[in-house]
């Protein structure tokens, strides 16, 4: 994305109440004025080196005879500062040459008819193809308001394509929606309910004239607790998250549109996500057996659906920059999975060009000297061979084909002006049909953690007390014309205006963010993936319409921090949240003010109902076992409709049946070095590393299990006003696999041709289970069953006790049981061995279970293969 740096705004007499930087800089700054200038800060640091100088001449004397070893301040002792990247030349495995595309399985059409298409262009001409022109953020656009844009090539009728963000609705334009995110669509475990978003999504940008959608997002999985992003995937758990991204590229590409999944991969933290002055990207150092089985795994299923596009990432893997990586382009992507469409850089994530183009990446996005004329060069002299050329341009015109944009498709752009302000054509892209699934996404990504003395549902309350920042809605929600990374298009209106957004964009990483957004309701995270609807309910808008309707008497204050509470209130209502976004990771899993808040109020109120639009995990424990803290909802990040769904749920006309995507510990330092991101540090000053194999697999709950901590709430957690009963548990080998051919079904190995998704025998289902859920409550609800495997696979390979691989999200009428069914295929049943460098599928006794979370597992059977 640009890279603009924004001036802080102002706040008013209101916010100055909330806090703002708190830290020991910042009083020191508020104390002595001087210091907020710049000569107040050189002064300060004269003062810091002074001392420094004295010692670096006694240094001096002490090694006058023998010399410097060269090693710069900062490195460990004994190790000397790497200053150049030739020290990691080889930890990530050369794959040359790309593979050309095949067309295979259902991709025969289009590869015919992009080959035949491109086969009349000149080198220019493939040149255009795979190089972005003009870009905007949706504030600043030249051409129009679109992300990105690839050029029209008038005369074989080709208009180009136009690239827009992002996973929760059209970004940065007017008349479109505002649909929850991934993390709230994870948390309501619901894949029917996925794939409709996913169609409302799809037809949004469709009538936009939007050719790329560059969503969705499953990297992050999740692997920080702290993670900036993480809002916008889904969950930490690949096998959640690989199901609802299926569902998601297979909807948003019924409507036309290409999907873009990202971010290829490993973009696991903000932190230096980007290099800055002497230091690169951090490095996602991934070894091969947790590349598959976490990482790469929900980008499987990706593919598998048919995603036409991926976005390779900014940080670097095994130390080699990812859109600059043949192992992850050429060999994990094009050749195991079989990947059919092209590889798109992110904005500005592509640093060499004629490598990035023979290591697999085919469109480079905004713009980049490195491509363009330079690329037509290089193909002229030869540093590019033409056939890799061809076949960038063939890759991304079969997407153009695939999803029938050559029939039909709006001119690119068409509903994306390039400044709001001023005149232009109104298209607006919402649908009727969306508003129920809009409505239905809100409520179902709520999760109910806590409820005891019947707090919930509300019953037609005499007296009702609300407090907290994220109850209304910010204050300002307006367009901001060539204003960069501005507020409303960015998802900074309740976040400072967006400060902290635009600090995180201009590559600081290291400031002092803000852990909550104090200006109003959270409808989405900040960063690109932001969305900007038309139309949006704040809570305490529906609350308010609702205490009108039963004629309760309401009080309100949404900035005090030690507010006046009225003790006779039937419920106080405290409404906060925790803010992420792109750019910068969240400084911390819980906040001092709004515990604070929480505990000022439950102090004086009996019934202390608290419920948080978080931006990803939130910890409890300062206040959860007060005993006036007598409800806790996760609303997470709702959209649009955010007030009516809550609303909805509070007052139970409907009933919660979200679980959590995530696990929320007791403490911070529960996670372990997972909790917050890795930064540069000794000898890696310059070259930061992080080191995903010094977890493996073992993330959320996984490692709580394997470390034996016991969270506060666990993955796959969450009440409803009802209850369930799980019973008579069945499991079942296949008789033969779905191709037919018993011999083979559960040979170790598989031995499948590659097709989208790598080996077609992957996705053969070996074994099914059943299970009965009885509701033994007093109203209608639904739940999620979870299915867990225990591999038996061989001690050296690590496997986790317990892996969820499978789900079913059923309604069940009171005094009656419904039957969930599941299937486990080759991939779900095997780990992946390294030396063969396939999926095994091992002998012995897999251990399933089946319940309502991943501790509350109360059938348990057995499959032997």
């Amino acid at each position: 994305m640009v890279e603009v740096k924004q001036g802080h705004p102002e706040i008013s007499q209101d916010q100055a109440l909330l806090p703002n930087r708190s830290t020991w800089w910042a009083r020191r700054q508020k104390r002595f004025p001087i210091l907020q200038r710049k000569r107040g800060v050189a002064l300060i640091i004269a003062l810091m080196i002074l001392p420094l100088f004295g010692l670096l001449g006694l240094l001096a004397l002490r090694n006058r005879d023998g010399g410097s070893n060269g090693q710069a301040a900062g490195a460990q002792s004994g190790q000397q500062l790497i200053t150049d990247d030739t020290y990691f030349y080889g930890q990530s495995e050369p794959v040359y040459p790309s593979p050309s595309m095949t067309g295979a399985g259902l991709w025969s059409d289009a590869y015919d008819k992009a080959a035949n298409f491109v086969r009349q262009l000149s080198i220019e001409e493939k040149v255009s193809l795979a190089s972005g022109i003009f870009s905007s953020t949706g504030s600043s656009g030249t051409v129009n308001g679109c992300s990105g844009n690839i050029d029209a090539i008038p005369r074989m009728n080709f208009s180009g394509f136009c690239l827009n963000d992002a996973g929760q609705g059209v970004r940065g334009t007017d008349f479109v929606s505002g649909f929850p995110s991934g993390l709230h669509v994870a948390a309501s475990w619901n894949k029917d309910l996925a794939r409709s978003r996913a169609e409302s999504i799809g037809l949004e940008f469709r009538v936009k004239g939007v050719n790329i959608h560059l969503g969705p997002v499953v990297g992050p999985l999740g692997r920080i607790a702290r993670g900036g992003r993480n809002w916008e995937g889904f969950s930490p758990d690949p096998y959640l998250t690989g199901a609802l991204v299926s569902e998601t590229v297979s909807g948003i590409q019924s409507q036309g549109v290409i999907t873009s999944t990202k971010h290829f991969i490993g973009n696991e933290q903000e932190t230096n996500r980007q290099p800055t002055g002497d230091v690169e990207s951090v490095s996602a150092n991934i070894d091969d057996q947790t590349m598959h089985e976490l990482y790469l795994w929900p980008f499987q299923d990706a593919v598998k659906a048919g995603t036409a596009n991926i976005m390779c990432s900014y940080n670097r893997v095994n130390n080699s920059y990812s859109c600059a990586n043949s192992k992850i382009q050429n060999g994990l992507l094009k050749t195991e999975l079989g990947f059919q469409g092209a590889i798109s850089s992110d904005w500005g994530a592509m640093h060499a060009g004629v490598s990035s183009a023979l290591a697999g990446m085919d469109m480079v996005m905004p713009n980049s000297d490195l491509w363009g004329d330079k690329l037509v060069e290089s193909v002229k002299n030869g540093s590019v061979p033409e056939d890799r050329l061809t076949d960038m341009a063939t890759r991304i015109m079969a997407g153009y084909y695939q999803v029938g944009q050559d029939k039909d498709f709006p001119n690119p752009g068409v509903g994306m002006p390039a400044d709001l302000t001023k005149p232009h054509e109104i298209i607006d892209a919402r649908n009727i049909s969306s508003q129920q699934i809009l409505l239905d996404g809100a409520i179902e990504g709520h999760v109910l953690l806590k409820n005891v003395n019947n707090a919930l549902p509300l019953r037609k309350p005499r007296m009702l007390s609300v407090f907290g920042y994220s109850a209304k809605n910010p204050d300002q929600w307006n367009y901001k014309s060539n204003g960069g990374v501005a507020a409303w298009t960015f998802g900074g209106e309740s976040a400072y205006l967006g400060r902290d957004t635009s600090e995180g964009f201009s590559g600081h990483y290291y400031e002092d963010f803000s852990d909550i957004a104090p200006n109003g309701t959270l409808f989405s995270g900040g960063g690109s993936g932001a969305v900007t609807p038309a139309s949006v309910s704040a809570p305490f808008d529906a609350l308010n319409a609702r205490a009108l309707d039963d004629r309760t008497a309401v009080f309100w204050d949404f900035f005090s921090p030690e507010p006046d509470v009225v003790s006779a209130s039937d419920a106080c209502l405290v409404i906060v949240n925790a803010f992420a976004s792109e750019g910068y990771d969240r400084p911390h899993l819980h906040d001092d003010f709004t515990d604070g808040l929480i505990r000022h109020v439950a102090d004086r109120c009996s019934n202390t109902i608290v419920i948080f639009h978080n931006a990803g995990i939130r910890l409890v424990d300062q206040w959860i076992e007060h005993p006036n803290v007598t409800a806790l909802m996760f609303a997470h990040l709702p959209g649009e409709a955010s007030g009516r769904a809550l609303v909805s749920l509070l007052y139970g006309e409907s009933n919660p049946s979200g679980k959590l995507p995530f696990t929320i510990a007791k403490n911070e330092s529960d996670y372990g070095h997972l909790a917050g991101p890795d930064l540069p540090e000794g000898q890696f000053e310059r070259f930061p590393q992080s080191n995903f194999s010094a977890e493996g697999v073992y993330i959320d709950y996984r490692h709580f299990d394997a470390h034996e901590i016991t969270p506060r709430y666990e993955f796959g957690f969450g009440l409803s006003y009802t209850s369930f009963n799980y019973s008579n548990l069945r499991v079942s080998k296949s008789s033969s696999s779905s191709s037919g051919n018993a011999s083979t079904s559960f040979a170790e190995l598989p031995t499948g041709a590659v097709r989208e998704g790598g080996q077609a025998d992957l996705w053969d289902v070996l074994a099914t289970a059943s299970a009965d859920i009885g509701n033994t409550g007093q109203v209608g609800g639904a739940e999620v069953a979870q299915l867990y495997v225990g591999i038996p696979a061989p001690e050296s390979i690590g496997a986790p006790a317990r892996q969820l691989r499978g789900f079913a999200k059923t309604f069940v009428n009171v005094s009656r049981v419904a039957t969930v069914e599941f299937e486990l295929t080759r991939r779900d049943l095997s780990f992946w061995d390294v030396g063969a460098q396939r999926w095994r599928l091992p002998r012995g006794d897999y251990q399933i279970w089946v319940g309502g979370s991943s501790r509350d597992l109360p059938l348990k059977g057995t499959l032997t293969i």
